[in-house]
């Protein structure tokens, strides 16, 4: 088995007395002290996340735009520089290699952010993909750092650390949008985007100055609430938001329409994307299963992996679920028959052997206030 490897951050983690676990490769902090009080310090005030773990690749030339078309199913040669957009890459057969994000950074240069765990498959991918593109990909995954800060006070503490003539640069930025700013003197590519349901930013950094941002993000946040939180909160907040994640929600086996995301596909774009003949078949077939959205009647969560039932058979299974510490009460993400998937349906969650009532809802469970 091989050794986990560690971010630029690892020892300030370490400092402040993080739990680890294993994440994609990666020995990550899980929590802090308490994953309910940085849950609960993200949805009130802010909390400051290690991403380094995530990847990035620099897609640069004249063809970029043409060749992440053919790459990826969305339409990333109709976003304007200073713009990202969420895509998925397929393989021929419309299955799910990853979900990334995508950054265009000039008319020629995109970054792109593939998951931790499918960082080298997408890079190879890429790499082989490009073949006969006047493109070059370069996989930028080792020397990069990416922390967020995640939470209704973020735009404030960022003010406390940008010169005063970017201060308006943060609080008018768009979501999905990113710019190149100085954050504690240090230059970072920040972007308004995230994976727990509330305002925020990422911020993009090289290795070698990772920790003194980090630093400077943690004292800034003291003023307005900012601790930091770990990957178990991170994963009950993506949840409470409805967002899916690859390994639980998404996969090689499941389709873009399996998943609700059939709208992230481009059928407009007139590039022959990777898994396009596959995809337009499915396209307007039935759907052999649904994702949706399970509400809780009682205070016992399903797990991943627990079984659906209608009726005493089973209809489907749950890929993602855990009380919800915003909400009260405990939320899932699952898979089931289209028969089953209609906001209102019945059904029950197999609790090891017992049979405990849930309702079908439209995701997201929690939404911010605007």
């Amino acid at each position: 088995m091989s050794t986990p490897k560690h971010t630029a951050l690892h020892a300030e983690h370490a400092a402040l007395g993080a739990s680890f676990t294993d994440f994609g490769g990666w020995d990550m902090p899980l929590k802090y002290g308490s994953e309910l009080a940085e849950h609960r310090a993200v949805r009130s005030a802010a909390g400051l996340f290690d991403l380094s773990h995530m990847g990035e690749i620099r897609v640069s030339g004249p063809d970029a735009a043409t060749f992440l078309n053919t790459a990826l199913v969305g339409n990333l040669g109709a976003i304007a520089v200073g713009r990202a957009k969420y895509s998925l890459i397929c393989a021929e057969d419309g299955g799910i290699i990853d979900d990334l994000i995508s950054y265009r950074l000039a008319d020629d240069e995109y970054l792109v952010v593939p998951n931790a765990g499918n960082a080298d498959t997408v890079a190879a991918a890429f790499a082989e993909r490009a073949a006969g593109f006047d493109v070059t990909v370069a996989d930028e995954s080792a020397d990069t750092s990416l922390v967020a800060v995640q939470g209704p006070n973020a735009v404030a503490i960022l003010h406390a650390l940008v010169p005063e003539d970017q201060r308006a640069l943060v609080s008018e930025m768009r979501y999905y949008a990113a710019e190149f700013a100085t954050v504690a003197g240090i230059p970072v590519l920040l972007a308004r985007t995230g994976y727990t349901g509330e305002d925020g930013f990422e911020l993009y950094v090289p290795n070698s100055q990772a920790a003194e941002l980090w630093r400077a993000l943690v004292q800034a946040g003291e003023a307005h609430g900012l601790i930091p939180a770990g990957l178990a909160s991170r994963d009950s907040l993506r949840l409470e938001a409805g967002m899916p994640l690859y390994g639980n929600e998404l996969s090689r086996d499941v389709t873009p329409f399996d998943a609700g995301l059939g709208p992230v596909v481009s059928f407009k774009k007139t590039e022959q994307f990777i898994g396009r003949e596959a995809l337009e078949a499915r396209r307007d077939a039935a759907a052999e299963r649904v994702l949706v959205g399970l509400r809780g009647d009682g205070r016992r969560a399903g797990r991943g992996g627990y079984a659906v039932l209608a009726n005493g058979e089973t209809v489907g299974q749950i890929t993602s679920g855990q009380p919800s510490p915003t909400l009260g009460y405990p939320i899932a993400l699952a898979y089931v028959a289209p028969s089953h998937a209609e906001v209102g349906a019945r059904l029950d969650v197999d609790l090891r052997g017992k049979a405990e009532p849930f309702t079908v809802v439209e995701p997201p469970f929690y939404r911010r206030e605007a």
